[in-house]
């Protein structure tokens, strides 16, 4: 799926490169902006610790969470890196403290014990905020991109001093975020990534 929070054309525009760089390359760029930036703000989604399952038929799954999670039972929600049994769209039927579990399908799903999964799944709720349209998180989307592209296309994007003690202007370093920080402020998860 295309980027959304800084599109092609709007980077493409912003470089002056038109047509001179494939399609590929220059969404490539666009999403890994947008997953940067998605990476800080604030969803409503709670990482999964590990899972397990009961067999078929009537098959249910069941996340478990470190801290307590925010869903509901009658809540639909969207269950990723957990594998393809748990994976996708999943209604909740019971929800406890630190744990969700829902309906899985398949024609020969074997009961699995509680089981960590590294890294982390995520389990998404509804958001009411389409972050695509909040005009700060594109400009900050924007601005990412265009740090990754010129980062791509010069060896090195900053004097280095070889005495080693004047600070070189690393695009890709977590300087990034502090460059955006202050457009992303508002939306910024408070129990997510620090930096």
């Amino acid at each position: 799926m295309p980027a959304t929070y800084v599109t092609e054309a709007e980077l493409r525009a912003t470089l002056g490169i038109e047509n001179l760089y494939s399609s590929t390359i220059v969404e490539e760029v666009c999403q890994a902006a947008e997953n940067v930036i998605k990476g800080y703000l604030w969803f409503n989604r709670t990482p999964t610790i590990g899972h397990s399952n009961t067999a078929s038929p009537n098959a249910t799954g069941t996340s478990y969470f470190e801290l307590k999670h925010p869903f509901y039972v009658g809540e639909t929600v969207v269950i990723s890196g957990s594998g393809s049994k748990h994976n996708g769209s999943k209604t909740i039927i019971a929800a406890g403290e630190k744990d969700i579990t829902y309906a899985i399908s398949g024609n020969s799903v074997d009961a699995k014990p509680y089981h960590p999964i590294a890294p982390y799944g995520l389990v998404t709720g509804d958001t009411y905020v389409d972050f695509a349209t909040v005009p700060e998180i594109r400009e900050a989307s924007l601005m990412v991109a265009v740090d990754i592209w010129q980062s791509r296309q010069l060896s090195s994007t900053g004097g280095v001093s070889p005495d080693g003690f004047s600070p070189a202007p690393w695009r890709m370093s977590n300087s990034i975020i502090a460059k955006i920080r202050g457009l992303i402020a508002n939306w910024i998860n408070p129990a997510g990534l620090v930096g």
